[in-house]
């Protein structure tokens, strides 16, 4: 299950691939949300190992998740793995694949794997395969992104499914997160907000496009990994990507391009980058959006 009587806010600081790091799940355990990163941000099993030493360290008994990878491209699953079983993270979510390799470690310990999904035909999938909830990405979420509303998404999902349920895609303030939680889910992923953060890994160009950015700065191309993903459009210019032929290229994750590297040199970012003008800690968008939802939830109680 998902841990929400101890937080403060439900959100999940979402897991961003070179972006999400010690320092950003520790700050936002210690906010009062759920941090998560990428098992694929550490280059070594002897990275992560630190990584996940130091988080558990710094931040007690408060919640935190990591995202593994279950896609054939993975050769470290079963280090990760090892690693997931032996720091045990409050939940794991994963990505890209079944999340069948990872049910019985995860269970083993008491923890709860949520996978990721884009479409209500993969959730069903996932569920079949022994995930305990469901990490729903809809329209609008940075990087690779689904196409399904966030609303209709939780709506379908509910239908079949009451356990643990997140929704990404588009959240960017407050009110965002409350009306996500109206909608039925049990907890909203934002990562978009938090590229910026004073604790990110983002270089600061990276940052500062993104602060720079607006909604129609964001654009959806399949032309960097194979997969649809949102990306900032300044990024795929100079990487030459909207001026190229297009086609179909082959599916794959890695970071290595002809040219330039995916993901650092090539900056995805969700339609939510509106809200963000200014590089500021993960404590201080907590306390903001705190606030906002604070004020949204008012505005839905009955009038008196």
């Amino acid at each position: 299950m998902i841990p929400l009587d101890g937080l403060r806010l439900p959100v999940l600081v979402a897991p961003m691939f070179l972006v999400s790091g010690v320092d950003m799940v520790v700050a936002a355990a210690q906010a009062g949300v759920i941090g998560a990163f990428p098992t694929p941000n550490c280059r070594t099993a002897d990275d992560l190992d630190r990584w996940m030493a130091q988080i558990t360290e710094r931040i007690g008994d408060r919640p935190w998740a990591v995202n593994v990878i279950t896609h054939s491209t993975n050769r470290r699953l079963s280090d990760d793995l090892a690693l997931v079983a032996k720091y045990r993270p409050t939940m794991v979510i994963t990505a890209l694949g079944s999340p069948a390799p990872v049910v019985d470690r995860v269970h083993a310990y008491g923890g709860t794997v949520m996978a990721d999904v884009p479409d209500v035909g993969l959730a069903r999938k996932a569920l079949a395969a022994g995930a305990d909830g469901l990490a729903c990405l809809a329209s609008g979420a940075g990087g690779h992104t689904g196409h399904l509303s966030p609303f209709a998404f939780v709506s379908a999902v509910r239908e079949f499914h009451r356990g643990p349920l997140s929704i990404g895609g588009g959240i960017g303030d407050g009110a965002a997160v409350a009306a996500a939680i109206a909608a039925g889910a049990d907890i909203a992923c934002m990562g978009t907000r938090f590229l910026a953060c004073r604790e990110s890994l983002a270089a600061p160009d990276y940052k500062a496009a993104v602060i720079e950015a607006t909604i129609e700065d964001v654009v959806l191309s399949d032309r960097v990994t194979g997969t649809m993903a949102s990306w900032l459009k300044s990024s795929l210019r100079s990487a030459g990507y909207l001026d190229s032929e297009p086609g179909q290229p082959p599916r794959d994750y890695g970071s290595a391009t002809d040219a330039h590297r995916r993901w650092r040199d090539i900056w995805s970012a969700g339609q939510a980058v509106g809200p963000i003008g200014e590089v500021e800690p993960v404590a201080a968008i907590v306390d903001r959006l705190t606030a906002q939802y604070r004020q949204s939830i008012d505005r839905l109680a009955p009038q008196r």
